[in-house]
């Protein structure tokens, strides 16, 4: 997960010490440390009441308080680096939408066997993984709100789902197969500050689009939220599988009100079909399965980590107006990233229509080709 440049910055300002003299917390290995919720994660971590944090990454990151491992999380080595690890937070994942999807799974599955049969062997007791709430899948008859035992309905379809189910079973495999070892597993829900996400670029659009015939809620979770629900699971506040995020949800009617972008409602036929066009010719990269998540609720209670006393720091409103001035000034079309230049001559319905019609056109041309 890519990292802002303000999440580098904070965890800088950590002190240089790497043990923390009298504290009696656990030594916690982070993977993924150098970036994104990693960086957060290992800053906040620093500064608390645990004993040490290893930071483990392929490059160096900014916090100062930790003490440093420079490797590949598929490196058996790894095992070496947690000896004297009480808990290990895997966030060594690659769910960037421009990743070929072959070695985003091989980084992705590879990387959590290791890390799972490491910690085991190291002698750690417990793992904590990060997946979404997307594993439960975005289906039409989904409760309101889902409970973290609702079961696991999602497909391989949107973009690194697969990988995230075959985390999950690796999750629930590693128990059995590593006696002694733990591993609790926490999912959020749209996550936003500093995200790059084919539902975060959903706000780049000119135009929402609504898929007629469907009803989305939107649940967001905010970094820092993620971040404190994590902390929550290494102090083993928590376990077992988490859900997190906003209380509540909106609805789309009021996510158009709240972001003052309309929507263009297109039949479910015409948009997933085009959808899947797109980016089977590639030009987008966003496959059609991640459209479901704009149609359907997956919303989560996050039951277990209010029971634990956890509560969110931001409402979904509050979240939702960060992500619109994050993306403030970007142009995305269909999950494809456009150049203002780009925006500014297609504009903003037009943007989308020439996507739809390219796909169309390459579509009829083919058809022509076989005919031939």
């Amino acid at each position: 997960m890519s990292s802002p440049d303000p999440q580098v910055r904070a965890a800088r300002n950590q002190s240089t010490s790497s043990v923390r003299p009298g504290a009696r917390g656990p030594v916690v290995a982070v993977t993924g440390a150098a970036s994104g919720v990693g960086a957060l994660l290992t800053a906040r971590l620093a500064a608390s009441e645990v004993r040490q944090v290893v930071a483990i990454d392929e490059r160096r990151g900014g916090c100062e308080a930790a003490e440093w491992q420079i490797l590949d999380v598929r490196d058996p080595a790894i095992a070496e680096k947690l000896r004297g690890a009480d808990v290990v937070v895997h966030l060594a994942l690659d769910l960037d939408l421009e990743t070929d999807a072959a070695a985003r799974t091989a980084y992705n599955v590879r990387g959590t066997q290791t890390v799972l049969t490491a910690a085991a062997a190291a002698g750690v007791h417990r793992v904590v993984l990060c997946t979404s709430a997307m594993v439960y899948g975005a289906l039409p008859d989904n409760e309101l709100p889902l409970s973290e035992d609702a079961e696991l309905r999602a497909t391989a379809e949107a973009t690194g789902v697969g990988d995230l189910l075959e985390i999950e079973r690796l999750a629930r495999r590693a128990p059995r197969a590593h006696p002694g070892l733990n591993v609790t597993v926490v999912r959020p829900a749209v996550l936003v500050g500093g995200m790059d996400t084919a539902l975060t670029r959903y706000f780049e659009s000119p135009r929402l689009l609504v898929v007629a015939g469907s009803r989305p809620a939107w649940q967001f979770c905010h970094v820092e939220d993620l971040c404190s629900a994590l902390e929550y699971a290494v102090l083993e506040k928590a376990d077992g599988e988490l859900a997190v995020g906003c209380d509540g949800w909106l609805e789309q009617e009021e996510v158009e009100e709240l972001s003052g972008i309309r929507r263009m409602e297109l039949p479910s036929a015409v948009a997933l079909g085009a959808a899947a066009r797109l980016h089977r010719i590639g030009l987008t990269p966003s496959p059609a399965g991640d459209l479901a998540y704009t149609m359907y609720p997956w919303v989560v209670s996050g039951s277990r980590l209010h029971d634990a006393g956890w509560r969110p720091k931001h409402t979904n409103e509050e979240v939702l107006a960060e992500l619109l001035e994050e993306v403030s000034g970007r142009h995305t079309v269909a999950g494809r990233r456009l150049g203002r230049k780009d925006a500014t001559a297609a504009g903003a319905a037009g943007a989308t229509v020439a996507l739809l019609g390219a796909a169309a056109v390459v579509r009829r041309a083919r058809k022509a080709r076989r005919r031939i």
